[in-house]
């Protein structure tokens, strides 16, 4: 019986650990072949310290194929067929080089999960140019670098098939966009600015048969650990329900044929749950009774109207989401 991504080529970025390493190892049960890149080395504008990259869930060490090997040896060693990319995905001469590697290797590239990431925390009032600028050229710079080549390779592919083509792109956000991530200014902005990507490109790439959806999954990894650090793992020997495997399956789902209705959709999962996110909908409207609002009419229409609504709701000086967030 076929698997349902045979035949198929995918790529997937930070795949030498964690989440990435879960989501390849799946594309690879699922049948398709596998471009396994991670970097593993200190990015542009992140601390040079092995010590230091690791406190902040940055790529640590120099670059090395270490990783990214151990995963496309763990995927051939199960019968499949993976390669492997060591570089940096914000690099956009690099991400095209991924690409390309995919080509070469395997005369097309069908999938691309994007889901490579660091993180430099710290609350807006003290957090660092380099901070903010080195969380934003991973996440959203690297999600946009890999994006580029691939959709101009499915752009191509379809001219020269005269119809649609087999294109999947998975992106990867977080619910510190969602619901915000008081001490993450820079990883929320980097997450949201990666939905809004997704939806663009989703629109953009429809009519060439290429599908782009984003995914906010809960996933202990190296990255997340001191995120959840207070949810403790099952002492029964049951699968953690931060385990990123709880994740992988929805990817695989994302990356098949099953899946070709399902574009510019944002999709929360963890511990054996998916959840379908909606576009932000209007939650109530206000109307003049004069040409233009003046400060006074809008006290008395906007006032009363936050000071009844429920406090999870809004949010007021000094008050804290208690929800944790990672990806």
């Amino acid at each position: 019986m076929a698997q349902p991504l045979e035949g198929l080529t995918a790529i997937v970025t930070g795949a030498g650990r964690g989440l990435g390493r879960a989501e390849a190892l799946e594309l690879a049960r699922l049948g398709a072949q596998v471009v396994v890149n991670d970097y593993g080395g200190p990015v542009a504008g992140g601390p040079p310290l092995l010590e230091r990259s690791r406190e902040l869930g940055g790529g640590s060490g120099a670059s090395s194929a270490g990783p990214a090997e151990d995963v496309a040896a763990e995927i051939r060693a199960a019968g499949g067929r993976a390669v492997v990319h060591v570089g940096d995905v914000a690099d956009h001469q690099q991400a095209g080089e991924l690409v390309q590697l995919a080509i070469d290797t395997y005369g097309r590239l069908d999938i691309l999960v994007n889901n490579a990431g660091i993180l430099r925390d710290r609350m807006v009032f003290s957090m660092t140019e380099d901070e903010w600028d080195t969380v934003i050229r991973v996440h959203l710079k690297g999600h946009f670098n890999t994006t580029r080549f691939a959709a101009a390779h499915w752009r191509e592919r379809s001219k020269a098939a005269g119809g649609p083509v087999h294109g999947r792109i998975i992106n990867t956000s977080s619910e510190a966009f969602l619901a915000g991530s008081a001490g993450q200014p820079n990883y929320a902005a980097a997450k949201g600015g990666i939905v809004g990507l997704t939806t663009s490109t989703a629109l953009a790439l429809a009519k060439y048969g290429v599908t782009a959806n984003a995914i906010c999954p809960r996933a202990r990894t190296r990255m997340t650990e001191d995120v959840f650090a207070g949810f403790g793992e099952p002492a029964d020997g049951r699968l953690d329900p931060l385990a990123p495997e709880h994740v992988a399956p929805l990817v695989g789902y994302l990356a098949a044929p099953a899946a070709a209705r399902v574009n510019g959709q944002l999709l929360v999962v963890h511990g054996g749950m998916v959840a379908i996110a909606e576009r932000p909908r209007i939650a109530a409207k206000f109307d003049t009774a004069k040409e233009l609002f003046t400060f006074e009419e809008l006290d008395e229409l906007l006032t009363p109207y936050y000071a009844q609504r429920p406090p999870h709701e809004t949010f007021a000086a000094g008050e804290v989401l208690a929800l944790k967030h990672g990806s």
